[in-house]
């Protein structure tokens, strides 16, 4: 098997990693940020944050043409630094929380899925990443 691409994302909020923590994993507030356009939504959101728990965030097309589940398995949860997650076809994600002067950044690790190009991944993941910190600096 060939070794994965692995993309790093990264940005930092203008708030504690308590209001941080709690913006990335309460589903209500995932379903306001977990878009990487405009024309798309997140209707639904359920989220087990413990090891061996699971998440799964539905992202549709507003338009109704288009939607996936993302969705995975909690390999390691460390309130306020890290969490790392398993997708179903195996690829692997960590995003860690790092605190300091009341900002907080956040890098999230993820392999590439192979019928994308990887620049086009980061960019999603990135679009996402950039409207999460909209959201909690917003709220």
């Amino acid at each position: 098997m060939a070794q994965a691409t692995r993309i790093t994302v990264e940005a930092t909020a203008n708030a504690p990693v308590a209001k941080v923590w709690e913006a990335w994993n309460t589903p209500g507030d995932i379903m306001q940020w977990n878009t990487a356009d405009p024309s798309w939504h997140s209707p639904s959101s359920e989220n087990d944050l413990r090891v061996g728990g699971k998440f799964k965030h539905r992202m549709e097309a507003k338009d109704g043409s288009f939607g996936f589940d993302f969705e995975g398995t909690y390999d390691q949860v460390d309130p306020h630094r890290e969490i790392t997650y398993t997708m179903p076809d195996g690829r692997k994600a960590t995003t860690l929380f790092t605190e300091q002067d009341g900002k907080t950044s956040i890098a999230t690790t993820f392999d590439a899925e192979t019928e994308n190009d990887p620049e086009f991944q980061k960019q999603g993941w990135q679009a996402i990443l950039n409207n999460f910190v909209n959201f909690v600096e917003s709220n």
